[in-house]
């Protein structure tokens, strides 16, 4: 698969991540499965072309099927920032991959935000890259600001 014609954003990360200020859940999702790691000053170093870009890579969750966001994101970096991501070993089997359970994070940000949590078919039912997003912004124990709007983007938590 490859790139698509416009960076992938969800509507509630249009506001905070149109101009491509702040790191999309795409980038996101393929930095973390590639075990990228990179700051938000790193990523602000980037010309908006470059982070575009980016942005346009596939979110399925095979590296095999396009390897070269990584090479992409280091020649970027060492072009425009003089510098290179930092390494880190994924998660073998993140929460967000299984199907048969809520993740607990999600759950809490559920109840942070007076939402019923998705059910275990609701959660199985989501396509991988939205409950990566869900898992993604549950990740602390404080109130996310986009869980809600993400959830109603699913469908989910009425």
């Amino acid at each position: 698969m490859g790139l698509t014609d416009a960076p992938l954003l969800f509507d509630f990360e249009v506001e905070s991540s149109e101009d491509l200020t702040y790191i999309p859940m795409a980038v996101r999702f393929n930095l973390d499965r590639f075990g990228l790691r990179i700051s938000l000053a790193q990523w602000q170093m980037l010309p908006q072309e470059d982070r575009k870009l980016l942005a346009r890579f596939p979110v399925d969750d095979d590296t095999a099927i396009e390897p070269n966001f990584d090479h992409a994101l280091f020649e970027m970096l060492r072009t425009h920032a003089n510098v290179e991501p930092e390494w880190f070993t994924p998660e073998e089997t993140p929460a967000w991959r299984r199907t048969d359970a809520v993740p607990e994070g999600v759950v809490h940000q559920a109840s942070l935000a007076d939402l019923h949590a998705p059910s275990a078919d609701q959660w199985a039912s989501l396509a991988p890259f939205q409950r990566y997003v869900l898992a993604k912004l549950s990740r602390k124990p404080e109130s996310n600001h986009d869980f809600i709007p993400a959830m109603r983007e699913f469908g989910l938590g009425a």
